[in-house]
């Protein structure tokens, strides 16, 4: 099992002086383990799913330097460069690496597949990136339709983006 405390250590330590990506890879790191325990996911793939999480943008200053841009497609292109060192020092084994390059690599790429992990981490990313970006509720309920699969995520979407406006 990857020791995810030490991966988020690294990622930290990587992304060091830039809170915005820190802050970012925590809260979908938090959302991924949330749903991940919601449906139930075995203990090795909830573990990758949660390193997946924690490095899913770890490309973002590599994309920034080469290509000007963070676009997600230069993400998915740069990022499992980057993050395969990291794994490495955590002691990943192949196949987990393997995956978890897999899942930085296409993180942006919302058809990439229906499996279960992938599903989960683009969820978790869509819900931080619509409270990050403020994209108005017909783009949530847009991804509640075509996006979200899982119950767990559908949920928090729901009563985070689609309920009615919290009054005071």
């Amino acid at each position: 099992m990857i020791d995810i405390a030490k991966l988020t250590e690294l990622a930290v330590a990587y992304d060091a002086g830039d809170p915005r990506r820190v802050q970012h890879l925590m809260k979908v790191y938090a959302f991924c383990r949330i749903i991940g325990q919601g449906e139930a996911l075995d203990a090795q793939t909830q573990n990758i799913l949660e390193a997946a999480a924690i490095l899913h943008d770890i490309g973002i200053h590599e994309a920034e330097h080469k290509h000007g841009s963070s676009a997600g497609k230069w993400q998915e292109l740069e990022g499992p460069a980057v993050a395969a060192p990291l794994l490495e020092q955590v002691g990943a084994d192949p196949a987990a690496c393997e995956r978890i390059l897999w899942l930085i690599a296409h993180h942006h790429t919302y058809t990439a597949s229906e499996d279960r992990d992938f599903r989960i981490l683009l969820e978790a990313d869509f819900l931080v990136n619509a409270y990050e970006d403020a994209l108005p509720p017909d783009a949530c309920q847009t991804a509640d339709e075509k996006v979200f699969r899982t119950r767990t995520g559908r949920m928090l979407l729901q009563k985070l983006y689609l309920a009615p406006p919290y009054q005071p």
